[in-house]
């Protein structure tokens, strides 16, 4: 069954004997909620949208809760915005799944440089509100550098590439909200210290065939056309990158396009058809709400023996990811290549080359009954939240792989304001930067961590409203 933030708040709210604010669902629009998206600061829009989705018919909701996403995703509440944004990808009915007899686990950096090295384009997508598919660019960075690539193309890009080489960094002006987002600051950050030129290629188009047509011009007459020593990474969102028609019915995907615009044979690597989707810490979380719904238990009076149950994975495991993850027990990022002719699996072999398989991000079940709902005072107005997903614990591949260290902080910092974020910039970058890290405090109690590389930091709490409560420098040690 899909996991979807408007279902179990729902369930939620029952079990509390809480409802959502009254309010007809044609005081908020589209073009309200991508005026929002624009025009605050990103816990502003967090808030706003948090009191927006309760406002909207079902038809309406898909959108507020891919914004909503995507605003969780740039504050760092990343296992939130996967739970919270109802996303799923569709096989194709007759696709068979790779066994282990068959098959067997390659690591995805080191079998995506082998085939680049062949190769002067490469295209990696992402789903937008899921920043675990950053990591993979982040690592090909300086792999495919060495190989001789000199042009990153970033879907999300909107500043021109030599204002950013000039400056070192993005800001919240050089991009989409994606851009705003920490990990993929990284992936700019690292693409300038390397040396690459970041093209921005973006169409002015909203979507279908335009779209497609003046993003592949875009990439052809800014990097490819009469420059026959340049080699492009390109990372883009979902179809853009398949190379026929397909997953976006009748329009033709720009990597189609350009590969028939300039004859090349482009390496096209897949991300969001086998992703966690619904991670087993939130099916269980499901369950439990469901469960204390059906047995009229109030958030408060679940028994103590049924707070931390055992995880059901029966429903999970028949998705296909979890199906792969219990087969092939991913470590690091893998594709699956045959023991046999060698060949590489993709569920579209038509569309792209291969698919690549991500290890679960986040082990700790999350609990809505025993966490009650979260009130919060926004703008003068009052909503609700859930609770953190995985009870609060943040992914560990915020690691990235080892760069960066867990540095503690407190709600405390929030100075009793409330919902609260708290961010570290690099110290000789401006205070529009994009952020290092970031997280979000709905409330008092435990701390929490931000992932950090080494080096000197500003550490910064503002509220909804944008104020600066308070900053300070910050040192982190290798050891911190």
């Amino acid at each position: 069954m899909p996991f979807r933030f408007s279902t179990v708040l729902a369930l939620v709210l029952v079990a509390a004997s809480i409802h959502a604010m009254p309010a007809r669902a044609s005081e908020v629009s589209s073009r309200q909620l991508l005026e929002a998206m624009r025009g605050t600061n990103e816990l502003g829009r967090y808030g706003y949208l948090l009191q927006a989705i309760p406002r909207l018919d079902a038809q309406d909701k898909p959108t507020a809760q891919q914004y909503f996403a995507f605003s969780e995703s740039e504050l760092g509440l990343y296992g939130e915005a996967v739970r919270d944004f109802p996303l799923k990808a569709r096989l194709p009915a007759d696709t068979v799944l790779p066994s282990p007899l068959e098959w067997q686990a390659a690591d995805a950096v080191d079998t995506i440089v082998d085939l680049a090295a062949r190769r002067r384009v490469v295209m990696v997508n992402e789903a937008h509100h899921d920043a675990h598919t950053r990591l993979l660019t982040l690592a090909l960075l300086p792999r495919l550098r060495a190989l001789g690539f000199t042009h990153l193309a970033i879907e999300a890009l909107l500043e021109d590439g030599d204002a950013l080489r000039q400056r070192g960094y993005p800001t919240g002006h050089s991009g989409t909200e994606y851009v705003r987002e920490p990990v993929y600051g990284e992936i700019v950050r690292e693409a300038l210290r390397l040396g690459y030129v970041l093209v921005p290629y973006e169409s002015t188009t909203l979507g279908g065939q335009d779209r497609e047509a003046e993003q592949a011009r875009a990439l052809y007459r800014k990097v490819l056309a009469g420059n026959p020593k340049a080699k492009l990474f390109v990372h883009a969102g979902y179809a853009h990158i398949d190379k026929a028609k397909g997953r976006l019915g009748d329009v033709l995907p720009m990597a189609a396009r350009l590969q028939a615009l300039t004859g090349l044979d482009i390496l096209n690597i897949d991300q969001t058809e086998l992703r966690e989707e619904e991670p087993f810490n939130e099916l269980e979380a499901y369950r439990i709400v469901k469960n204390a719904v059906r047995t009229g238990d109030s958030l408060r009076g679940v028994p103590q023996n049924g707070l931390t149950p055992q995880l059901d994975t029966r429903v999970a495991l028949r998705e296909p990811y979890h199906q792969l993850v219990a087969a092939f027990h991913p470590q690091r990022a893998i594709v699956l290549r045959h023991v046999g002719d060698g060949r590489l699996w993709s569920a579209r072999p038509r569309l792209y080359d291969m698919n690549v398989i991500l290890p679960p991000a986040n082990e700790h079940v999350s609990s809505y009954v025993r966490d009650r709902v979260i009130s919060l005072q926004i703008g003068g107005k009052a909503t609700i939240a859930l609770p953190p997903a995985a009870d609060g614990h943040r992914p560990d591949w915020l690691s990235l792989n080892g760069r960066r260290v867990a540095v503690a902080v407190s709600p405390g910092l929030c100075e009793g304001a409330f919902p609260c974020l708290v961010e570290a910039h690099y110290a000789d970058e401006a205070d529009d930067a994009v952020a290092a890290d970031r997280y979000v405090f709905l409330e008092g109690g435990s701390d929490n961590t931000l992932w950090l590389r080494p080096g000197r930091y500003r550490l910064r709490t503002m509220n909804a409203a944008g104020k600066v409560l308070a900053e300070r420098p910050i040192q982190v040690d290798a050891t911190h």
